[in-house]
């Protein structure tokens, strides 16, 4: 959640993050009238709270049938401060979820508007000209047939659509891509983590997810009140919670492997073939605890490790800074990073990094010590690598004539030393 105090002492600024999400600034009014009903509640509990302790010296001190009338009336009074303690916690919880409506504060630099009001920072290398090489390319479906690394058939058959199975050289692709990446966290400082899959319901809320679409897109275990989880920074942003960080520990960095799952909602017809939009992808995220201050520094940083990861790859992509409209409810700042996917025509999302600055961690009650005080913290992510998506652009980019497809250098020496992927013998 934002800081109350944001709300309280600059109204006009968080009117204006709505205005730049295309958002309502209803939520900022309703907040500001449930923090007002709070006070008053507060102050009529503890008026009467303090009425009733005086009144009780007083009882103390009498006898006979005026101890027996102030007894009655003391009665009443204790009825009327428990009705008054009550109408405080629900001001309590009203005031608390009035402020949890209210998505983060966008960052002065992210760009108005919506889904197409993007802004495009940089482009790096150059899509490849298949044309002026004499041929076609195949896309990731017809290659993953043909190099049998891809198996959507019994993928469906087995699980519905939207399921996969990787196979032969495609379950090598998934295995080099994650170590090729955790080896890259690994030597920039970061700690290595696999994280549980299913996380509890504080988990989901804390980090906003349940905030965005009513957590439509997000699996939830029936009965158990446990939600499978799209994205390792769930998991990661829970690590803390209820904790108190020394200061001098920060940033701390860690790059988190997990299974991550999405029912797609309102994603109908959209990327229904091979394996770009999934239900279920793996994927390396890197997840830092830092400073509010450091923030920005780490969230450059961030993109700059997603950026290398790219290069490794040897692909052509671009990066773009997202506008509010299509930030989630706990970034104040978005970088996308797109790769260029040849039989699509366009750049399509490989990685992401968002700057939640301390949404989250209020949320989670994770705090740092400074000195003899303590203050609120940052969470920031970025994807590393989602799988099903690198080994699109990989396969594509890389393919050659007859089907069989190059492999970056950087993940030779994980796939056992093999340079060109072979189409199979069927």
């Amino acid at each position: 959640m934002i800081d109350p105090r944001i709300l309280r002492d600059e109204p006009d600024r968080v009117r204006a993050s709505q205005a730049k999400r295309g958002a309502s600034p209803d939520v900022v009014d309703r907040a500001l009238e449930a923090a007002a009903a709070r006070r008053t509640a507060i102050a009529e509990f503890e008026e009467k709270r303090a009425a009733q302790k005086a009144f009780g010296k007083q009882v103390a001190q009498a006898k006979g049938e005026e101890k027996q009338a102030l007894l009655e009336q003391v009665k009443a009074l204790a009825a009327e401060v428990k009705e008054l303690e009550a109408a405080q916690a629900a001001a309590d919880e009203a005031w608390t979820n009035a402020l949890k409506a209210i998505p983060n504060v966008v960052a002065d630099e992210t760009p108005s508007g919506g889904e197409d009001d993007f802004v495009v920072l940089e482009e790096v290398g150059t899509p490849r000209d298949f044309a002026a090489e004499g041929f076609e390319p195949r896309d990731h479906v017809e290659l993953g047939r043909m190099l049998g690394a891809i198996d959507l058939e019994r993928g469906a058959k087995v699980s519905g659509s939207r399921f996969y199975f990787l196979t032969g050289v495609g379950a090598q692709l998934e295995l080099a891509l994650v170590n090729l990446a955790m080896e890259q966290a690994r030597n920039a400082g970061f700690t290595q983590v696999i994280a549980p899959s299913l996380v509890r319901a504080e988990a989901m809320e804390g980090t906003g997810y349940l905030d965005q679409g009513g957590g439509e897109d997000i699996y939830r275990i029936e009965g158990e009140d446990m939600y499978l989880v799209g994205t390792s920074e769930v998991p990661m942003a829970a690590y803390h919670s209820k904790e108190i960080l020394d200061g001098a520990s920060l940033p701390r960095r860690y790059a988190s492997f997990s299974p991550c799952f999405r029912k797609e909602a309102g994603s109908h017809g959209k990327d229904t073939k091979g394996i770009i939009r999934v239900h279920w992808f793996d994927k390396v995220e890197m997840f830092i605890y830092a400073t509010l201050e450091d923030a920005p520094a780490e969230h450059e940083r961030l993109l700059a490790w997603e950026k290398e990861f790219l290069d490794k790859l040897e692909l052509a992509y671009r990066v773009v800074d997202i506008a509010a409209g299509d930030l989630g409810a706990s970034a104040i700042r978005k970088f996308d990073c797109e790769a260029w996917i040849p039989t699509q025509g366009k750049y399509r999302e490989l990685t992401s990094t968002s700057n939640c600055t301390d949404f989250q961690t209020r949320r989670l009650d994770t705090r740092g010590r400074f000195g003899d005080r303590t203050g609120p913290i940052a969470t920031l992510n970025g994807t590393l690598t989602a799988i099903t998506r690198a080994i699109v652009a990989v396969l594509e980019t890389h393919q050659q004539a007859d089907g069989s497809v190059r492999v970056p250098k950087a993940l030779q020496p994980y796939m056992g030393g093999l340079e060109v992927l072979e189409p199979v013998a069927r």
